[in-house]
């Protein structure tokens, strides 16, 4: 699934997708592209995957330079507010389904976005960086503790 989070409203555009290469990439850039607004600039998160870095995405992203696109540090996905919300879908809908069918399974990821976008409600971190940032110290330094 891709996905793309509004972070001042809330809303989701979403698509399901057989693979994850370039082309399906590109798909879903096409799809934010016509969503947004022409004179807002749009900054995408996305992880260090290859898929976001091909020859066919750095050429269609140069002739569409509104669009920027910023890489998570490997290992560090909750970064990005994209994640949370998968793990939203994965909670409340995705885990608690049964599934004949992936047809099945994308209706019900679907139906979840179309709810989601009805009342939208922006994603906000609940912890400073640094309350984050020293929860992390305290796991390396339990993880140091066991070597």
């Amino acid at each position: 699934m891709f996905a793309a989070l509004d972070v001042k409203s809330g809303t989701v555009i979403g698509d399901c997708m057989p693979r994850h290469r370039a082309q399906e990439f590109l798909k879903f850039l096409r799809q934010i592209d016509k969503a947004v607004p022409t004179r807002r600039d749009v900054h995408l998160v996305l992880d260090n995957y290859a898929t976001h870095k091909t020859p066919q995405v750095k050429a269609w992203l140069e002739k569409h330079s509104r669009i920027k696109l910023h890489f998570t540090p490997t290992s560090a996905s909750w970064l990005n507010l994209v994640e949370r919300f998968f793990a939203e879908i994965t909670s409340r809908r995705i885990r608690r389904g049964s599934y004949s069918s992936v047809d099945d399974l994308e209706a019900a990821i679907y139906d979840y976005l179309a709810h989601h976008n009805e009342k939208p409600k922006p994603f906000k971190w609940t912890k400073t960086a640094e309350d984050i940032l020293t929860r992390e110290r305290r796991a390396l330094d339990k993880l140091d503790e066991t070597r």
